[in-house]
């Protein structure tokens, strides 16, 4: 099977993307099979569904640009550590490539009209109409918490939509993480390659822990109790929700499961 431009319009339409909607999009490009055009195509399917008036919001991020120690340069031996410290490039938003964040989110980093974060780390990029207020000041501590992006696209009565991924990959679910109160919630100290001032500093900063592990299982409550519109295309499940159901759902569930 070919997919088209118009197969992923009319799979948009039929999970509830329209336009002037604002929605998160996370994209595994293989499952849907032979794409005709690819990521391109995937894109502007996107805009062109939401339209001028929407806006389109991927994550970008760059994490191979933490420390050695979180695991993040396992191809490097430990004595090679102190030189990525040293040498790991500073984050540019306009040049910085993604990491594993698939074919589609990092056509879109460049794509014409989007605008990325400046989080070192944890940048996303966004499209269209508050695409300037969703990804200004993307404060290195507060990576998903209540001046992200996450919770600006929560204030806005955002969507999520999911193209051939699950719930673990779901980055609104950490917004979920950052409000719920639960007894091994902790911080930790990141370091990151930044510029300040034209100079390159390896610069640390404290944040929340990421903790991802139960998002599937978060995922699974959700559809229990809430109608999640979907539909197929190729192999790939689509999904679309709303962003503030997904999150209040999640902080109750973490609440009650996380030790």
């Amino acid at each position: 099977m070919v997919v088209t431009k118009q197969d992923l319009l009319n799979a948009f339409a039929a999970v509830g993307l329209a336009a002037g909607d604002a929605v998160m999009v996370h994209t595994a490009l293989k499952p849907l099979g032979y794409v005709c055009g690819g990521a391109q195509t995937v894109v502007e399917a996107l805009t062109e569904t939401v339209g001028p008036g929407g806006t389109l919001l991927m994550p970008t991020q760059s994490w191979k640009n933490l420390d050695p120690e979180t695991g993040v340069h396992w191809d490097a031996d430990e004595k090679d550590w102190d030189t990525i410290r040293a040498e790991w490039p500073a984050y540019d938003k306009d040049l910085t490539p993604t990491n594993t964040m698939g074919a589609v989110a990092e056509l879109f980093r460049r794509y014409p009209g989007a605008i990325r974060s400046d989080h070192p780390a944890r940048s996303v990029a966004a499209w269209g109409k508050y695409a300037r207020h969703l990804t200004e000041n993307h404060d290195l501590s507060d990576i998903f918490g209540e001046t992200s992006p996450l919770a600006r696209l929560y204030r806005l009565g955002g969507k999520v939509l999911l193209i051939g991924t699950g719930y673990d990959k779901n980055t609104s679910l950490h917004l979920a993480d950052a409000r719920a109160e639960y007894p091994s919630k902790h911080n930790v100290t990141e370091h990151s390659a930044v510029l300040e001032n034209g100079v390159r500093v390896w610069k640390a900063y404290d944040t929340l822990f990421v903790d991802g592990e139960d998002f599937d299982a978060i995922g699974e409550a959700f559809e229990r109790e809430h109608a999640v519109q979907k539909t197929t295309l190729g192999n790939a499940c689509i999904r679309c929700m709303r962003q503030p159901e997904l999150v209040d759902f999640a902080v109750r569930w973490i609440e009650e499961n996380r030790k």
